[in-house]
């Protein structure tokens, strides 16, 4: 089979099916059509057989999913119960994920968009915002931090895997690592399971201690768990940190907020100190796992959520004084740098 790019025309018409696209990924997902159609190929007759549907409806079916780019077709002939498909390599996890009952899009889709939906114009002229009762940033009750810190912790499995995939790298011969706007301390109990000689404090706003103390008490090692309470626009960072962590955090400020950050950490390390920036650096990939946000947010002036090149974070890491500035791989990219000595 040979694929080619979709036209503009084909991709508006995805697009304005959107809903229909959602159901079809939804059913193939939950009946484990996909399940069955990761390992390939397999013919129509043996899915028809297998989950007894009718063979005309599950060809339409898996046209519908051949559409999306979610599965792989050859036909050999004129019967089309012989013909065979294979699920694109990975689309059944990222099914999983995306429309699963614990996606990150479920959870993005409580937030009140619909204020802004079909009155987008609006919006952008500034005539349309969204309330601080829809969603206020920085955040400015207890309960909203709470509940922007329980959203946020949703989606650090590509966090989590770039961490423990470095473990060996990162930790040895680091003590204690301040884990900045760190949450409920999601990423900072998975760190400590890979390092067993390392304490690490999370580093938030006070209402936030609360998800901490609940993360401590589900942990393995919650005795080197702990938290810090502050604000990092108004106060400077803690000292006496070897290791300092901002994941997630940096792209929703202008870059002067950034590079006050960056400066702030730097002061705060100890010589020989290092720092961990994980984002969503900008590609098309996260670009478009970035689209609830960046719809949401034409709405709020205050967010800046800003998608920005890897580069800009080693550009600024070198200009603020650090030394052997490396991305390493993972789920996200991980940019590490080091205070000299």
């Amino acid at each position: 089979m040979t694929t080619t790019p979709l036209s503009p025309r084909a991709l508006m018409s995805l697009l304005f099916n959107g809903a229909k696209a959602v159901d079809v990924v939804e059913t193939a997902l939950t009946m484990g059509l996909l399940d069955a159609l990761e390992p390939g190929p397999v013919s129509l007759r043996e899915l028809a057989d297998r989950f007894g549907l009718r063979p005309l409806r599950l060809y339409k079916f898996l046209d519908c999913l051949e559409s999306l780019g979610c599965v792989e077709r050859h036909e050999p002939s004129d019967d089309i119960n012989e013909a065979s498909y294979r699920a694109v390599a990975g689309i059944r996890d990222a099914a999983a994920a995306a429309v699963g009952p614990d996606s990150i899009e479920r959870d993005r889709d409580r937030y009140p968009w619909q204020r802004l939906h079909g009155r987008l114009a609006e919006s952008l002229r500034g005539d349309v915002s969204m309330t601080d009762d829809d969603f206020a940033w920085p955040p400015k009750t207890d309960e909203q931090t709470t509940a922007f810190e329980r959203s946020m912790s949703v989606g650090l499995g590509p966090v989590i895997e770039t961490f423990h995939r470095h473990a060996d790298r990162l930790w040895p011969g680091r003590r204690r690592l301040l884990d900045v706007g760190g949450g409920a301390g999601t990423l900072a109990a998975h760190v400590l399971d890979d390092a067993p000689d390392l304490r690490a404090d999370v580093y938030n706003l006070p209402a936030v201690a609360p998800l901490v103390e609940e993360t401590r008490g589900q942990c393995g090692s919650p005795e080197r768990l702990g938290f810090v309470a502050g604000d990092f626009l108004a106060e400077p960072l803690p000292s006496g940190y070897d290791a300092l962590a901002f994941v997630r955090v940096l792209h929703d400020w202008p870059t002067p907020v950034s590079r006050m950050l960056v400066e702030k950490a730097y002061q705060a390390l100890s010589p020989g100190g290092m720092l961990l920036i994980c984002e969503e650096f900008r590609t098309p990939d996260r670009l478009a796992m970035q689209f609830f946000w960046s719809y949401f947010l034409i709405g709020v002036d205050t967010c800046v959520s800003r998608l920005r090149d890897v580069d800009f974070y080693t550009g600024l890491l070198t200009e603020v004084g650090f030394d052997d500035v490396q991305v390493l791989p993972g789920g996200w990219e991980l940019v590490v740098a080091y205070k000299p000595r």
